[in-house]
């Protein structure tokens, strides 16, 4: 009988929340794994046995006696290969994966006819960007009539507790050679002001535009505090931030990001969407503001877990916006986030006001 939950890289910063919480409602059935063995059973130690130490190696062969008994599989590290999810799904389980790179994600995509022949689903980009961002992008989309643009903006409090794998992966794509540029000022709502955001090429405008169904989306990213937006945009334009592509410095600036608090522990998201309603130019406003990014990549986690260990889901390989509603995950999300909708009409092409 398939009952277990494993959850790869489930003693980490993100993927602790998700076990914990899985441990919660599943117990005894979560496994919280990784290579470090010791780190495992530190952490299950203070879950009273509702969550269950595995050491697992994902570029290794995993124990086919255990995973026979495995029915969803949620992974909450990098991969270099499809190896382990093509494994997963193979299997018949169940995958989930929370990571945001696009390349890695539209190869799994392509595995839709494995996962569909072994009765597996797969859902992946599952977070707050890519995850959260796609949910309301498709929010502000269902409420036009026709779309033309829809631009993602997301603010990131450094006051937050951010995981050295999420902050490894930013420093990587800062280096990048479009990151950082075209500056927009996004009203980010009430209580957060304006703040100039630079594109960044998070995993969800690549996801959402794959889809056809808007045919420009973009995304940008900007900080809490203000200035370091300010200092990053300027060390990139001095040249200065290449220095990070050493490993010992950027190590050592991992090192610190890891361990600093400075400004608030909150995120933002603004969607801008842009098209018609009723033949006039339309412009609509999510709005999404909240608190403990990892907390809310848990709960969107965590409610995909949960449903697919229910099996109310199709079957096959789908990004997250394929698989759930916003207004689904809404009821979820109530204690560390707040949600605003706005919607406006314009007698004059509002699509001009985008490209200011």
């Amino acid at each position: 009988m398939r009952d277990f939950i494993v959850v790869v890289g489930g003693y980490g910063h993100v993927g602790s929340i998700i076990s914990a919480e899985l441990g919660r409602i599943y117990p005894g059935k979560v496994l919280a794994g990784g290579r470090n063995e010791k780190q495992a059973k530190r952490f299950c130690l203070k879950q009273d046995g509702r969550v269950l130490p595995l050491t697992i190696d994902i570029y290794e062969k995993p124990d086919p006696d255990l995973f026979a008994k495995v029915k969803v599989v949620i992974m909450c590290i990098d991969q270099t290969d499809t190896m382990f999810s093509r494994y997963c799904l193979e299997q018949g389980i169940h995958y989930i994966d929370i990571s945001a790179n696009f390349s890695f994600l539209s190869q799994v995509r392509s595995l839709q006819w494995l996962a569909r022949s072994r009765n597996a689903t797969a859902v992946l980009g599952v977070g707050l960007a890519p995850g959260l961002t796609n949910l309301l992008a498709m929010q502000a989309s269902a409420l036009m009539e026709q779309t033309e643009a829809i631009d993602i903006s997301i603010m990131l409090g450094i006051g937050d507790t951010h995981g050295k794998a999420a902050i490894e992966w930013t420093i990587e794509h800062m280096l990048e050679e479009s990151s950082l540029t075209d500056c927009k000022e996004i009203d980010f709502g009430q209580g957060f002001g304006t703040r100039k955001a630079y594109r960044f090429d998070f995993a969800d405008q690549h996801m959402l535009a794959s889809s056809g169904k808007v045919p420009s989306v973009s995304t940008r990213l900007c900080f809490d505090p203000a200035v370091l937006t300010t200092l990053l945009v300027f060390l990139k334009k001095t040249g200065m931030l290449r220095a990070l592509r050493n490993k010992q410095h950027r190590e050592r600036i991992v090192h610190r990001l890891v361990a600093l608090k400075a400004g608030k522990a909150l995120f933002a998201v603004k969607i801008d969407g842009y098209g018609f309603i009723e033949g006039k130019h339309a412009h609509v406003e999510c709005f999404l503001h909240g608190s403990h990014e990892a907390e809310a990549t848990a709960i969107v986690a965590v409610w995909i877990a949960s449903a697919l260990y229910a099996n109310e889901h199709p079957r096959g390989v789908f990004y997250i916006e394929e698989f759930v509603d916003f207004e689904m995950l809404a009821p979820a999300l109530k204690e560390i986030a707040s949600v605003c909708i706005r919607v406006e009409r314009y007698l004059a092409n509002c699509l001009s006001r985008r490209k200011k």
